[in-house]
């Protein structure tokens, strides 16, 4: 069975709800089809249910600019209410009649004779394979999706429940339980003091310390909800202070002299809120002796770390080596028992393994390959990969401010770019080798000189 459309998006979340929306208002094209692996559309926002769930940058900015919701309960709303903005903004741009679900991209593979791209794709209800030609294939595959696998000796012995935070089981019940969390970033963060009140005890494994910023997650009265429905240049404005404001942090990830001056202040004040926060024998496991900036902070709106002051929690470096029917073991050989073991591990990048083969059969592993890392120009295309490109791809990472923002940006540049083809005046476009080469020189260049080059485990 084989389907044609002008474009194929790959992935359902906000990268592809953008895309969607953008091609339909800017350039009038409806020929679209987008293929999501998840029961239903939303991303990270679908998979990610956990308790306490929430957004961590203030919804003005992490909300579309063409789609703009006065209506947020908080400065950074749960996932919830995320996920409801998301859904109310695929039915208004009529998006959602464009998606297929519970089908997973397989392979990409460029076809010279015909200028198009033959995409491999599985249907996951009834197992079959079938192909979706397509003019444009943009992958707007996420990277908070696919959990970090935890294979240890002893897990299919455990009785109790192991699960993702990522994958969270729905009624799942936490109630008196003995829970083993693995991890200490956002999710963590997040999870505990959602669940500290009703479990019997929670012990924390976690390995590299992460620097908290104090942060406040203020309710949005009614007042102000009203302010920005009928006044919507204040919403407007108050994105603009937000953006400011996040962009100013970015003069600490520099190697320069302002640079040192504005880590030293934040690091002074992340240090002081987790050691006045917390019970002293904390503070070794707490404190990190990287540079702050190297991994992105944890703003702790849940307030995580005061909950360190809780007898329910116990944190502990030692690394879990195996589980047993009823607890998990570290390698100092000591035993904690447990009823469930939640996992707060972050995710893998298996999303760069679909293969994907471009002019001469040549393989997207082989053209990485060949510059030593992987890589996209404007982190959106590659050379003797025409029409085809990435709303997030590589060296996309924001480590200060909204991913929604970044993901315009990217659609925007995507956009500009294939007009030509749909409008019928290219079959095909693609950035010349030598600006792609030049274009990774320069970004490693500029790498060096800021603190992401530090020793952080990143």
């Amino acid at each position: 069975m084989s389907h044609f459309s002008q474009v194929v998006v790959i992935g359902a979340g906000f990268s592809g709800l953008t895309i969607a929306c953008q091609l339909q208002e800017k350039l009038k094209q409806f020929d679209y089809t987008i293929y999501e692996r998840s029961e239903d559309v939303g991303g990270t926002w679908c998979a990610n249910r956990y308790p306490g769930c929430a957004v961590d940058i203030p919804a003005a900015l992490y909300s579309l600019s063409f789609a703009p919701h006065p209506g947020f309960s908080k400065l950074c709303p749960s996932q919830p209410e995320v996920l409801a903005y998301f859904h109310n903004v695929a039915s208004r741009y009529g998006v959602l009649q464009h998606v297929v679900c519970q089908t997973e991209w397989e392979g990409a593979y460029w076809q010279e004779s015909t200028q198009t791209w033959s995409v491999k794709l599985r249907d996951l209800v009834r197992g079959t394979v079938f192909y979706h030609e397509c003019k444009i294939l943009i992958s707007a595959v996420g990277a908070l999706v696919n959990p970090n696998s935890f294979d240890l000796p002893g897990v299919d012995s455990f009785r109790g429940e192991i699960v993702h935070t990522a994958r969270w089981k729905r009624g799942l019940s936490l109630r008196d339980k003995k829970v083993v969390v693995v991890g200490n970033g956002a999710s963590a963060a997040q999870l505990i003091p959602a669940i500290i009140d009703e479990t019997k005890s929670i012990t924390q494994f976690i390995r590299t310390p992460q620097y908290f910023v104090p942060n406040d997650n203020w309710d949005i009265n009614t007042f102000w909800k009203a302010v920005f429905r009928w006044f919507p240049g204040f919403l407007l404005l108050f994105r603009f202070v937000i953006f400011l404001s996040l962009e100013m942090a970015t003069v600490m990830i520099g190697r320069g002299e302002q640079g040192s001056r504005s880590r030293l202040v934040a690091a002074n004040k992340s240090q002081a809120y987790m050691t006045g926060s917390t019970p002293e024998k904390y503070w070794p496991l707490l404190v990190p002796q990287y540079e702050i900036g190297c991994k992105r902070r944890v703003f702790d709106k849940a307030k995580y770390i005061p909950c360190l002051r809780n007898d329910k929690l116990h944190l502990t470096k030692d690394p879990i080596v195996a589980l047993q029917e009823s607890s998990v073991l570290t390698r100092s050989g000591q035993s904690y028992p447990a009823d469930a073991v939640i996992l707060a591990t972050g995710f893998s990048l298996t999303h760069w393994n679909v293969e994907v083969r471009g002019r001469s059969n040549r393989s997207r592993e082989d053209h990485w390959k060949e510059f030593g890392y992987i890589e996209a120009y404007q982190s959106i295309g590659m050379n003797g990969f025409p029409n085809f490109f990435y709303v997030l791809g590589p060296n996309s990472g924001r480590a200060h401010t909204s991913t929604l923002f970044a993901i315009e940006n990217y659609a925007h540049l995507i956009l500009r770019v294939i007009r030509p083809i749909l409008e019928g005046r290219a079959a095909s476009v693609e950035v010349k080798r030598a600006c792609e080469q030049r274009y990774n020189e320069e970004l490693h260049s500029a790498i060096e000189k800021t603190v992401f080059t530090d020793s952080c485990g990143t």
